[in-house]
């Protein structure tokens, strides 16, 4: 369990850093810089599309080399760069955008090699308190930047660069206790012959699971679009961070516990009922018209997460077979990655066209249409 602590810290301090700004970033373009939702979506599709089709490269060399601290380190240092350029970006939305795009290329380089070395250093039977443990620390930093951003944006009259700038400390401190990690001999060994990955030989389970994951990812546009949601509805800057706090907190309560239930009663229930909390959920952001119940909808969002994204990375790694078990992980999120650029931007035109709610109402159906499939298919 020593790498799934020292990685629960880099990703409790990376997270500080992240969430300090991530909600902040669709406020500062649409108040200050005065870009549509469109504009919005369309960034956060790239960026995110780039992080999640990196993945299964860097997954991929992690099994060829069977390294994966080295991609680890790159991929954090690159978020860290990513944040300087939107401490400089002022009046530029695309140096808003080149800074998201940098932080994500990042996250997608660093991410499967990450998740496997967790995977690596777990036996199957505590895999899912492992990712359970790992998303705990990981929503707990984020939970503290959104207090960070929280206070540093109202202590200083909304100034948004200085928040931008003070989110590069934990940054820094993340990449330094990486270097802390221990590779694991499972992986070196393991790789003695280059890893192949073709789909005719995946799993029956893998294969169906990563065709729901694709088509759940149509429905499931960038976070950001649920912090506009609040702006829309009369929330202020500040009072949608502490939304988005709301929902990290229920997040981080239920990561562990979900992760450790799973190990006892299987994966595939928890996923299935993820995936309908998150159909629910999307519908009521579409329908909702009194802007308290949005506290309410944050905090089923975290249930949502808490229920899924922890487990799917452990029923990967439970069916992977280990020579390509990052490459499988990398996978997981490219796939995630081709459908999260139209999702987001067919999110930003449905808002534009046809009001707020829509995308809302299609994000819903898609995830009921999703743990429908995922029922059958696992």
């Amino acid at each position: 369990m020593f790498n799934v602590i020292i990685l629960g810290i880099v990703s409790f301090l990376t997270d500080i850093s992240t969430e300090m700004v991530y909600p902040l970033v669709p406020l500062y373009l649409v108040t200050k810089l005065g870009v549509s939702p469109a504009i919005v979506g369309i960034i956060e599709g790239v960026a995110e599309s780039t992080a999640s089709l990196l993945r299964v490269f860097s997954g991929y060399i992690s099994d060829l080399t069977g390294r994966r601290k080295p991609l680890a380190i790159l991929g954090y240092g690159s978020s860290t760069i990513g944040k300087i350029f939107l401490y400089l970006s002022h009046s530029s939305w695309g140096m808003v955008f080149a800074g998201r795009w940098i932080d994500r290329f990042g996250k997608g380089i660093r991410t499967a090699p990450r998740d496997a070395l967790i995977a690596d250093s777990t036996e199957s039977t505590k895999r899912g308190r492992a990712f359970g443990l790992h998303r705990t620390m990981d929503t707990l930093g984020a939970a503290v930047g959104v207090i960070l951003a929280y206070y540093f944006f109202t202590r200083f009259s909304g100034d948004y660069s200085r928040v931008f700038l003070y989110s590069l400390i934990p940054a820094f401190f993340g990449v330094g206790v990486l270097f802390f990690a221990k590779e694991s001999k499972k992986a070196k060994i393991s790789n003695s012959s280059k890893p192949v990955l073709k789909w005719s030989l995946l799993d029956r389970r893998l294969k169906g699971f990563l065709i729901v994951i694709l088509i759940f990812t149509l429905g499931n546009s960038s976070n950001q679009f649920l912090l506009l949601r609040a702006k829309n509805l009369g929330f202020n800057d500040a009072t949608v961070l502490l939304l988005y706090l709301a929902y990290n907190l229920v997040y981080m309560v239920f990561a562990y516990p979900a992760g450790r239930l799973s190990d006892r009663i299987g994966r595939k229930r928890l996923i299935v009922i993820g995936y309908i909390f998150y159909g629910l959920v999307y519908l009521g952001f579409a329908i909702v018209s009194k802007s308290s119940y949005l506290w309410l909808l944050f905090g089923l969002y975290g249930i949502y997460i808490g229920l899924t994204e922890g487990i799917q990375k452990a029923l990967i790694s439970d069916i992977a077979p280990v020579e390509t078990r990052a490459t499988l992980i990398g996978l997981h999120a490219t796939l995630e990655g081709i459908g999260l650029l139209p999702a987001s931007s067919i999110a930003g035109l449905l808002w534009n066209t046809m009001g707020a709610s829509a995308p809302f109402y299609f994000g819903g159906f898609m995830g009921i249409i999703a743990a429908l499939g995922m029922m059958i298919v696992l």
